[in-house]
């Protein structure tokens, strides 16, 4: 299947889960010592580099970041039970955990204990595992790197001559998009409401499980109802 076939609200749900993940990650620039959560790649560089220059005790916090991040995202694969885009698989009771992981870590920031940064990883993880590979196309909402690669090969592929997906393209704009102003939203939430502001992220979690609840069972009742 390639993505023209896919629905249209996957656009929209990715674009909102690189919202809530641009959100998280700026929070967490702004407030959790100043190191992001929603991806991978500096967190292991600061890893390898606290080995070196600080103590055994950030090494640590920055190890189980990462291993939170992991388990965030084999719980997801445990849940959904393959890549493949399918109604009726439990993405709402993934993005209710997401919620869950989001309001814990509210509560243990606010009180100044770090293992909040734990459960915000593993919430992103988790996310980021949701709609990781489907109909030819690789999404990763908690951070765009791959994204603007993969744009960047489509490019040079058209300007080889071959065939441009627009609507892959228009897919993988619209999580650059929703990343970035994920960022804003988080930034200036921070400001007003410091670690409360991952209520915003949370509630929105809340919200698609519940959406993706009711448009599942009403898409599935209609599947029987024709099928009859």
């Amino acid at each position: 299947m390639m993505v023209s076939k896919l629905p249209r609200w996957v656009e929209y749900g990715a674009f909102i889960l690189a919202l809530i993940a641009g959100c998280v990650n700026a929070i967490g620039l702004l407030g959790f010592e100043h190191q992001s959560v929603s991806h991978l790649s500096g967190t292991a560089t600061l890893l390898g580099t606290s080995l070196v220059n600080t103590s055994f005790t950030a090494a640590l916090h920055l190890l189980m970041i990462l291993v939170c991040f992991f388990l965030g995202a084999s719980l997801s694969g445990f849940l959904l039970h393959g890549s493949a885009l399918k109604l009726g698989r439990h993405y709402d009771t993934a993005l209710l955990i997401e919620a869950v992981l989001l309001l814990g870590a509210i509560f243990l920031l606010s009180h100044e204990l770090s293992y909040g940064h734990f459960l915000a990883s593993a919430a992103c993880g988790l996310q980021n595992a949701l709609a990781t590979t489907y109909s030819g196309a690789v999404v990763r909402t908690t951070h765009v790197t791959g994204i603007f690669t993969d744009l960047g090969i489509m490019v040079g592929e058209k300007l080889r001559g071959e065939r441009f997906d627009k609507r892959k393209a228009i897919l993988f704009l619209l999580i650059i998009t929703g990343f970035i102003v994920g960022g804003v939203v988080g930034a200036l939430l921070f400001v007003m409401w410091r670690f409360y502001a991952l209520l915003v992220p949370a509630v929105i979690c809340l919200m698609l499980s519940v959406w993706y609840r009711i448009y599942s069972y009403q898409a599935l009742r209609s599947e029987r109802a024709d099928g009859h």
